[in-house]
């Protein structure tokens, strides 16, 4: 007797330790559990830790209650100014009703999937290529409202939105470079051209105070001759000014036997230019004659006459000839 029963109690703890291995669940942290009895949904969702069910009568689906990221696959489309790219994306969503993930939608991943592609595609068609370049944030946001809408229904959550990659044609990135190439040459020629003007209005303040003291264009000369002769050179050009030529010209004398120069006198020039009048009636007057020499040259050579003079007493002059002078 006493053995029938020992062997009753072993076969019910037997049972007791299958049913209760059969009910027994463990829900994770980053989960929720979602029963249905018989096909019907429970109300109550299980939370993280050990729970129990109906062996039989019940079914526990788990559901990741984590954030998903989804990358969209690149979306081939025409921006509102008619340019082609090629868009990626990435979303990041989490469930946010466990029951409604499981009961309103077949497959919510699938779902968020689909609804971005074609969210991604809409936000191409009603963007132009400046916007899809540099003004990403504002895309982004509208994407994100666009899926936020129908998700909720789904008991999904959409995170943020990003556009990870635009991809433009080679003809495009060309035109983009030639355009930005010149706009930064254009940068290039105002700068400089800037810097001339600058240059110009330093250099015409430095020439009024060179012309204002006349020792500063010399001590600019030697600095000049300087600059070049500290960089080793063979050859060293030293600028002579014209002044100084002007100088040595008029200081220099005249050999012997040589008459001076003298510039014509006023009635000399008027005779010359008047020329002879015909029979009868007024003497035509002729255009000018300009005259062989400069000014400047003739007045240098009277200032070396004069010098010539006051060193030899008398100006040397051929004597005249007579009858009797051998011609």
């Amino acid at each position: 007797m006493i053995q029938e029963l020992l062997m009753a109690l072993a076969g019910a703890a037997a049972a007791t330790a299958v049913y209760a291995a059969a009910a027994a669940r463990v829900v994770k942290q980053y989960e929720r559990g979602v029963v249905f009895r018989f096909g019907r949904l429970r109300d109550e969702v299980r939370p993280p830790g050990f729970t129990m069910i109906l062996p039989i009568a019940e079914r526990l689906h788990k559901v990741n209650m984590q954030i998903v990221t989804m990358p969209v696959p690149a979306q081939e489309g025409i921006t509102r100014d008619n340019v082609t790219v090629r868009v990626d994306a990435v979303v990041y969503f989490k469930v946010v009703d466990a029951a409604d993930a499981l009961v309103a939608v077949e497959d919510y991943r699938f779902a968020v999937s689909q609804m971005s592609q074609t969210s991604l595609r809409s936000i191409i068609g009603k963007s132009d290529l400046d916007d899809l370049l540099s003004n990403r944030e504002k895309l982004n946001q509208g994407l994100e409202l666009m899926l936020d809408s129908p998700a909720m229904g789904w008991g999904v959550a959409i995170d943020r939105v990003e556009i990870k990659d635009v991809s433009l044609p080679e003809t495009m990135k060309r035109s983009m470079a030639r355009q930005a190439e010149a706009d930064r040459e254009r940068r290039a020629r105002v700068i400089n051209a800037d810097a001339e003007l600058q240059a110009s209005k330093k250099l015409a303040e430095a020439a009024g105070v060179m012309s204002a003291q006349p020792a500063a264009l010399q001590l600019r000369l030697l600095q000049t001759v300087m600059a070049v002769s500290a960089e080793k050179n063979s050859t060293l050009v030293l600028p002579i000014p014209v002044e100084l030529l002007r100088f040595l010209e008029r200081a220099a004398p005249m050999p012997a036997g040589t008459e001076a120069v003298r510039a014509p006198t006023p009635a000399e020039t008027e005779a010359v230019t008047a020329g002879p009048s015909a029979a009868g009636t007024e003497p035509v007057a002729a255009e000018p004659v300009p005259p062989l020499f400069g000014e400047a040259y003739l007045k240098g050579l009277g200032d070396a006459a004069e010098a010539v003079e006051d060193l030899t007493g008398a100006s040397v002059e051929p004597s005249p000839k007579t009858d009797d002078t051998p011609a």
